[in-house]
């Protein structure tokens, strides 16, 4: 089955940097879309970044535009969140997700706490 693991989160001071990243495993990663997103407390989980097969044309959260950068390494089998400029709103549980044949969001990871402090 498909297995999606974060791992690089923390606590960091506003203007600081992460990166995330998210190994994939159960099936051919190349083959499908990868995404970012994030829940902050008592809000809903929001999109943050899509990167699609070929690794073109990545989308962007307005709020991120800039400051995050979303890459792909197909032979590691990894999706990376870069994040720079974190602010205090960045706080969050990020997760990874992988897209499914009708494009939806069928599998997600289980989370990796971001906290940025002011």
């Amino acid at each position: 089955q498909v297995q999606l693991v974060e791992s690089g989160g923390g606590l960091v001071q506003a203007g600081g940097s992460l990166r995330l990243a998210c190994a994939a495993s159960g099936r051919t990663f190349r083959n499908y879309g990868m995404g970012w997103f994030r829940q902050a407390p008592g809000k809903e989980r929001q999109f943050v970044a899509a990167l699609s097969v070929s690794g073109g044309s990545p989308a962007y959260a307005d709020s991120v535009k800039g400051r995050f950068t979303i890459s792909r390494d197909n032979a590691k089998n990894t999706v990376y969140l870069q994040m720079n400029s974190l602010k205090p709103e960045d706080t969050a549980v990020y997760y990874c997700a992988q897209r499914g044949a009708k494009l939806t969001w069928d599998y997600w990871g289980q989370g990796t706490q971001v906290t940025v402090s002011s």
